[in-house]
């Protein structure tokens, strides 16, 4: 069986959704794969925070503001709810820590921070423990349910015409030099679909899939591990909550040194030292996620003790929230995609001709969707100016 498509995307969390939905819009025909049928990694265990706040360069500033804005209207744009609510940020500060040279360093990214005191911050969030900290800062933030907005986004694709496979891609179709389709395996059989573009939104997969075409990018991934868990009606929160001491960043600046790009092909590597960032995250639902330790493994499939990393995410979390860190829990994992840079991958790979990247993003849920956007205008003109700049940066 053969189709011919005139764009492929190939990833159907939200970063895929997305793209697949804003190119339909501009009318172009298009596919869009995934090995399974619902999203089951990092979109599926996203905290769903909007830190419209934290731009750091004029062009990340301007994308904010657009993500920001796209978000408070999409609901409505695609017809089904996202969960769409202005949430703001509880960033917590371990009582050992100095709050005013915290808050310092978080109004550097915006003036909108407000350094509270642990009374205070017990009166807001009666759940935590204030012996723990030395403050907190409140920054205004928004949350969306990323399985609910993914969902949305793909309904809202399939009614512009666009077409969803839950198939692996399991070999590249090319015509000379130019890559011009895949063929995935569908049960027992295989499918073929030729493109005139094929663009790669597989997150963490996307690695090993440039790899396959003999290609290296800078594109890593962490392990990212963290419960789950449905909680009482009592147990009610009002911020998204994380720790004001995150060390994420600090992770990928580590384990991206030019000295140890050769570790990530070698299997069982582990790139840098493991860190846990502690955070509560609540839906409208009810569902929480605790977490979140992240793990740089040179394979996709390293494992993990399980056991030993629920234990761990609960001591974290039990002086900040001793009722919540006894709650029967579900332990996940999940690959999360991220560059060296704070600027995501997006635009034609290099040397391949007919395929283009969009991956790698930090602060995913707010500059996705604006990049889509952008990114369905420039492939039908080849020309828009946020993409020439993405291409354009070192």
């Amino acid at each position: 069986m053969t189709k011919n498509y005139d764009w492929i995307v190939i990833g159907g969390g939200i970063t895929g959704a997305a793209l697949a939905y804003e190119l339909a819009k501009q009318g172009v025909k298009t596919l869009l794969l995934d090995p399974t049928p619902q999203p089951y990694q990092a979109t599926r265990y996203s905290y769903g925070g909007l830190g419209y706040w934290a731009g750091t360069t004029t062009l990340t500033h301007q994308l904010c503001a657009e993500g920001i804005a796209l978000h408070r209207q999409l609901t409505a744009e695609l017809g089904a709810e996202t969960e769409f609510r202005e949430l703001p940020v509880l960033f917590t500060i371990p009582a050992d820590t100095n709050p005013e040279a915290i808050a310092a360093q978080y109004r550097q990214l915006t003036d909108s921070v407000e350094l509270l005191t642990p009374e205070t911050v017990a009166s807001l969030e009666p759940l935590l423990n204030p012996q723990a900290l030395s403050g907190a800062l409140r920054i205004p933030h928004a949350q969306i349910n990323p399985i609910r907005t993914t969902a949305a986004y793909r309904a809202a694709f399939a009614r512009l015409g666009g077409t969803i496979r839950a198939e692996p891609v399991q070999t590249w179709e090319w015509e000379g030099d130019r890559l011009i389709g895949v063929t995935t395996q569908v049960a027992k059989s295989q499918a073929t679909y030729h493109c005139d573009h094929i663009t790669l939104c597989a997150g963490a997969w996307s690695r090993s899939l440039l790899k396959s075409l003999g290609i290296r990018l800078p594109i890593y991934f962490t392990h990212a591990t963290g419960l789950e868990l449905y909680a009482p009606p009592d147990l009610q929160f009002h911020h998204l909550i994380i720790t004001a001491l995150l060390q994420r960043s600090h992770l990928e600046a580590t384990a991206t040194q030019p000295d140890w790009a050769t570790r990530w092909d070698q299997p069982g590597e582990e790139i840098a030292p493991a860190i846990l960032d502690p955070g509560i995250a609540q839906f409208q639902d009810g569902r929480i996620l605790l977490g979140q330790g992240s793990h740089t493994l040179s394979d996709l499939d390293a494992p993990l003790d399980a056991q030993g990393e629920e234990a761990k995410i609960r001591e974290a979390i039990a002086p900040l929230c001793p009722i919540l860190a006894e709650q029967p829990a579900q332990w996940f994992r999940c690959l999360v995609a991220f560059s060296p840079t704070p600027l995501p991958q997006v635009g034609p790979v290099p040397g391949c001709n007919g395929l283009s990247l969009f991956s790698g993003f930090s602060n995913t849920l707010v500059l996705a969707p604006p990049l889509a956007r952008h990114f369905a205008r420039w492939a039908l003109s080849n020309q828009n100016d946020v993409i020439d700049q993405l291409q354009s940066s070192p």
